[in-house]
């Protein structure tokens, strides 16, 4: 398997699915962006099969027939770890690797770029079946399965595994100015709020999906249950409860952030204005919920073009100011 191609596809990935992730990748050195595509498009090939899991367990006639290797999500992601282990342990994946499953193309590139990423970033490997395990608890059928979260902690622990440990990934290709652990907590609480910011954005499609991101006991604080969300969702219409309650979360969001702020500077030099560009951009869709009014059930809080770029572009006159500076290393 060729990786010049394997990581031509993983940035076709990240440029189609991840507007604001891949712009801010545009910011880093042209050595390390191609691991951070290689890291987003294994995590968008992962995503996306548990995100049609519903859709493929309603179609089909039993959950062993749902996908091209004769099994279900669950199975499938079993396979994509078993996969994976032996990228690993090769360094690269070809379909040839798997005797007892037709491996499509995308996926052998994808899984080929990210073990070369893993094995030149000297990435832990724990930090992905850590993310693997998360997942299944998405797949309807899985022994993990889950749709309700009862406690913040609850969502923290589905947290861990699902966006603490993609920061955590991503860490090394990054690069500190401090031992890595140092920077590890920093690290994990800016997945964490990117994937807060997620669900508190996305609450009508995780509904259509019948998931509840969000934890039962803050909403239940303000009278907010999965009934009161499900006319919200009919209806169109934010009741009040529910923005006092949305209010509260993005609160919890906003500290998860300054958490999250305060290791940037831990970060290689060469990559901050990154960081803070997407931290930036991201946190900015708690202020488009705000400004609409809560109206998460009405439409996608979304940053527009014009405001991604202008981020963008300041952060990269910061990054070339930079280089330039007398204390700065490589």
């Amino acid at each position: 398997m060729s990786l010049e191609p394997a990581y031509r596809a993983c940035r076709a990935i990240a440029a189609e699915h991840g507007r604001t992730y891949f712009l801010a990748t545009r910011l880093l050195s042209a050595d390390r962006r191609p691991a951070v595509h290689a890291l987003y498009a294994f995590a968008r090939m992962v995503d996306d099969i548990v995100d049609h899991a519903d859709q493929r367990l309603r179609a089909a006639d039993s959950p062993e027939s749902l996908d091209i290797f004769g099994q279900g999500p669950a199975n499938e992601l079993d396979l994509i770890e078993k996969q994976l282990r032996t990228a690993l342990e090769q360094g690269a994946f070809a379909p040839q690797d798997t005797p007892d499953a037709a491996v499509p193309l995308l996926r052998a590139q994808i899984l080929s770029a990210l073990a070369d990423t893993v094995d030149r970033f000297a990435i832990d490997p724990e930090h992905f079946w850590t993310f693997l395990d998360s997942m299944r608890m998405d797949v309807p059928g899985a022994h993990h399965f889950r749709d309700r979260y009862a406690t913040m902690a609850e969502l923290r622990e589905y947290m861990r595994g699902s966006a603490a440990a993609i920061g955590l990934q991503l860490l090394p290709v990054l690069g500190t100015v401090v031992p890595t652990a140092e920077a590890e907590p920093a690290a994990a609480a800016l997945g964490e709020a990117f994937q807060l910011t997620n669900f508190l954005r996305d609450v009508a499609e995780d509904l259509d999906r019948g998931r509840v991101y969000l934890p039962t006991d803050h909403l239940a604080a303000f009278g907010v249950d999965a009934d009161l969300l499900a006319h919200c969702r009919r209806t169109g219409h934010t009741d009040p409860p529910v923005r006092r309650a949305l209010a509260h979360l993005i609160a919890i969001n906003r500290d998860i952030y300054r958490t999250a702020d305060l290791g940037i500077d831990l970060l290689n030099p060469k990559v901050r204005p990154a960081i803070r560009a997407a931290a930036a951009l991201y946190a900015e869709i708690l202020d488009r919920i705000e400004g609409s009014g809560y109206a998460v059930f009405q439409a996608r809080a979304v940053v527009s073009t014009r405001r991604r770029l202008l981020v963008a572009g300041t952060e990269l006159l910061a990054s070339a100011l930079i280089q330039r500076l007398p204390w700065h290393t490589p």
